[in-house]
This record gives structure tokens, sequence and C-alpha cells, in this order.
């Protein structure tokens, strides 16, 4: 296989990998892109390589930036503006992590918290509960907060270890 093709494979295959985690498609390929581009790529670049409009480039750019998975980068003589992904995989694992944690599972406990409080409105047995599944959400929850947390403070062999610990 060329060096070219699978390339275009894996960036093909990340955005749709990215669509089923939930993230927009063609910044899921953006990221793709920037992480097999050796070199800093500009927006025209991406724009050519992936068929995007420029304002959808931009829109993910920025995006990308704002989760701290791609940088700009100053060309030396150049007047566009260049990018390049972060490519330490175990940082960027991390970043992801950070990011979903503080859009997604904060967001739904303090919501589930929330809805802990009724206390009136039905039976006491469906109030009780009702309760009660809010409740085993939101300790999950917590649990999942803690281990998303001890992979972030966690060092990459020390978790690699651990999990290989648990498989065995």
């Amino acid at each position: 296989m060329q060096l070219a093709d699978a390339k275009n494979q894996f960036v093909a295959a990340w955005g749709s990998f990215g669509s089923n985690w939930g993230i927009n498609r063609t910044m899921a390929q953006i990221h793709a892109y920037l992480l097999v581009s050796t070199q800093p790529q500009s927006t025209e670049d991406m724009m050519q390589q992936l068929s995007v409009s420029r304002g959808n480039a931009n829109m993910n750019i920025r995006e990308l930036i704002n989760w701290g998975l791609v940088d700009r980068v100053v060309v030396h003589g150049e007047r566009k503006e260049y990018f390049q992904a972060e490519k330490d995989i175990w940082k960027v694992a991390r970043i992801i992590v950070r990011e979903r944690k503080k859009r997604e599972l904060e967001p739904m406990l303090k919501f589930i918290e929330s809805l802990q409080q009724v206390n009136e409105g039905g039976t006491e047995a469906d109030i009780q509960a009702f309760q009660q599944t809010m409740e085993g959400i939101r300790k999950f929850g917590r649990q999942t907060d803690q281990a998303m947390e001890a992979m972030l403070k966690a060092e990459e062999s020390w978790l690699v270890s651990t999990l290989l610990k648990l498989v065995k």
C-alpha cells in the first residue's frame, strides 16, 4: 500500500470514528490529516485535501485549537496561517478525556444531582424509586469521573501496566 493511500484511508476512517464518538466528522478528519502531516498545513491545504469549505475548515480548526489538539504555527516568510496537531497520542488522549469530562460528564452529573431533590408529585414509592435511579446514575457518573481524573493524572507507563493487570 502506498503511503498516500494509507494516509487517505486513515483520515476517512478517523472521520467516521469521530462521528461515532459524537465528534463532528470534519473536525475528526482535519485532526487526522494534521496528525499524519509531517509539516504544518494551511487552511487552504486542508480545504483542498478534504474537500471542505473555508467556513467549515475555519470553524473546525478553531474548535480543535480550543480543545488544545491543534496549534497555530508561524512559518517564516509566509502570510498564511499554518496549523499542526499535537503528535503525542498519550497527551491527545488526555486532552480528549479532559474535554469530554468538562463538556459531557460534569453537566450530566450536575443535572442528575438537581433531579434528586424531587420530593412531591407522586407516591412515596414512585418518588423513592426515582431517587434511587438518579442516585445509581450519579454514583456511576462519580466513579467514571474519578477514573477519568486518575487517567488525567497518571503517567502512561503506570496506566498501561495497571490496565494490563486488570485484563489478565
